[in-house]
């Protein structure tokens, strides 16, 4: 890890370059990063979408982001609003750089 933060290498908008080198502490540290604590409702989204990324070795766009959740937590966790309360305006963009995964392919 870099003495900057405590955090393993990024890439110049924020994710990790290796996979492997995430951590929850990782994690807490890149929420800090944007003034975001993370809470239990974080975690459950952030531990879901690394099982999707296990699953589908891909990183979701929102829509089958937004599908996965509703399948494992129901449809008001899956809601777009609940996810940007969450993970402000791109959730599926910054769930996965805090979930320690690539860039979704379709997200700007």
């Amino acid at each position: 890890m870099s003495a900057a933060g405590n955090l393993p290498p990024l890439d110049p908008e924020g994710y990790l370059i290796h996979l492997e080198d995430w951590s929850e502490e990782v994690a807490e540290i890149l929420a800090a990063q944007e003034e975001r604590q993370l809470t239990p409702a974080h975690w459950e989204i952030l531990k879901l979408l690394r099982q999707f990324y296990q699953e589908f070795e891909m990183s979701p766009a929102m829509r089958p982001f937004s599908k996965y959740l509703r399948q494992h937590l129901g449809a008001d966790q899956a809601r777009s609003i609940y996810l940007m309360q969450l993970f402000g305006e791109s959730p599926a963009k910054e769930a996965a750089r805090l979930a320690g995964l690539p860039k979704p392919d379709n997200c700007l």
